[in-house]
């Protein structure tokens, strides 16, 4: 598959550290990698938990890695599990993106045997919630 050098950086990130996610129970292997606002790559895998709720996302993981390297906003976020299908982040890291991102904010999300989905996260979570609402 052919990649932009910014989304190929992305791309290596995200499966180097998927290939050391915790996903004993699904079998379901996720990374996730952000390009953030400082300009570094933060990226995550799943963790999961034989307690299911108490598991960790990829998107999770690398949010919480780029916001304690320092960074607050996401540029970009590609997100490569396995199969044909592109992986898209489900519905609670949707919004966890949000917290951190912008309608705008491109989102490549990859099933590594298949081809990538480039969205934005406004297509992926239109008429979202973020913390404008919440500004006093």
């Amino acid at each position: 598959m052919e990649f932009a050098q910014e989304d190929r950086v992305l791309f290596e990130a995200a499966e180097a550290v998927r290939a050391r996610a915790h996903a004993p129970y699904s079998g379901f292997a996720v990374g996730a990698a952000i390009l953030a606002d400082d300009g570094k790559v933060y990226a995550g895998c799943n963790v999961e938990n034989a307690a299911y709720p108490q598991g960790n996302c990829a998107e999770a993981s690398a949010i919480a890695a780029m916001v304690a390297g320092g960074a607050r906003r996401i540029e970009k976020i590609l997100v490569t599990g396995p199969g044909s299908v592109p992986v898209t982040p489900c519905g609670g890291c949707r919004q966890r993106i949000r917290e951190f991102a912008s309608d705008p904010t491109p989102i490549i999300c990859l099933g590594v045997e298949g081809d990538p989905m480039f969205t934005t996260l406004g297509e992926l979570l239109p008429h979202s919630f973020g913390p404008q609402f919440l500004e006093r």
